[in-house]
């Protein structure tokens, strides 16, 4: 049989990068422990740490984040050198969006404000997968106020705040997911219109009430005249309703204390003379 010559495998610099980080690690983390355990108790003062009920610590040893997630609330223990914390607040934070210039669908350009309440729903995400959690929420919340007004009418921005407001709160919901935020409420506080379409609006809305008045009091008028109508067809048929509505008349004007009193005199009175006259 031939010889076969057997080269022996060399390992690349990325296949020996993981065996030597954990050599190093290793390395480095006994000599922590081994400073940590000679400078006691003074070390105790350092590598115990306390976080607030509303606090967690992500930490990272040797530039990778610690096995078992954020810790806290409470002590907890980091070794000196090799590890470093970062805090994170998991209290709801209010921002209010600054305003924004929007162009609705209809071409119209107004003025939108809101407020955003969020909190970070896991600490360790929210450091690890993004630079600044809080800052890019914001900057989102801002887009996405711009983007959800420019795609509605005016009427429907005026009328729908509601319906507006839950659609960016799933929005931003989502997107900030990955960062470890929950956007708990989207609330727009006002929407500014220009000063011209104000008074153009004020002016519709006057000329529709002007319109809804006269057309009430047409329709007065037109069942004031059914009952005149109907109080001249009663009168007509009863001639002594008419003495006394002239009676009732004259009791109505005297109340007043009035110094002159118009008597109405009657049409057939004049009818009779008249036809008097011509007999004559």
């Amino acid at each position: 049989m031939a010889d076969v010559d057997e080269k022996p495998y060399i390992a690349s610099a990325e296949e020996r990068r993981p065996d030597e980080a954990t050599t190093c690690g290793t390395i480095l983390v006994v000599l922590s422990w081994i400073v940590v355990v000679l400078t006691m108790p003074f070390s105790l003062f350092v590598c115990f740490k306390v976080v607030q009920e509303y606090e967690r610590a992500v930490i990272f040893r040797l530039g990778r984040l610690l096995s078992g997630g954020a810790k806290g609330p409470g002590i907890f223990f980091i070794l000196p050198c090799i590890d470093c914390y970062a805090r994170v607040d998991l209290r709801t934070r209010t921002y209010d969006v600054p305003p924004q210039e929007v162009l609705t669908k209809d071409s119209v350009t107004v003025s939108v404000d809101a407020v955003v309440y969020y909190r970070v729903n896991n600490a360790t995400i929210s450091i690890a997968n993004v630079e600044n959690a809080h800052h890019s929420t914001r900057l989102l919340a801002q887009t996405t106020l711009r983007n959800t007004m420019g795609t509605r009418p005016l009427h429907e921005i005026l009328s729908e705040r509601e319906t507006i407001s839950g659609n960016m709160q799933i929005s931003l919901d989502e997107a900030t997911d990955t960062w470890g935020i929950k956007v708990e409420r989207v609330e727009i506080k006002d929407v500014r219109l220009p000063v011209q379409l104000q008074r153009a609006m004020a002016a519709e809305a006057e000329a529709a009430r002007e319109a809804r008045a006269k057309v009430i009091a047409a329709e007065g008028e037109q069942k004031a005249s059914r009952a005149l109508r109907e109080a001249s067809e009663v009168i007509g048929d009863s001639p002594a309703a008419l003495q006394l509505r002239y009676l009732q008349t004259l009791n109505t004007i005297s109340a007043e204390k009035n110094s002159t009193i118009v008597f109405p005199l009657p049409i057939d009175m004049l009818t009779y003379f008249m036809k008097a006259k011509e007999a004559s």
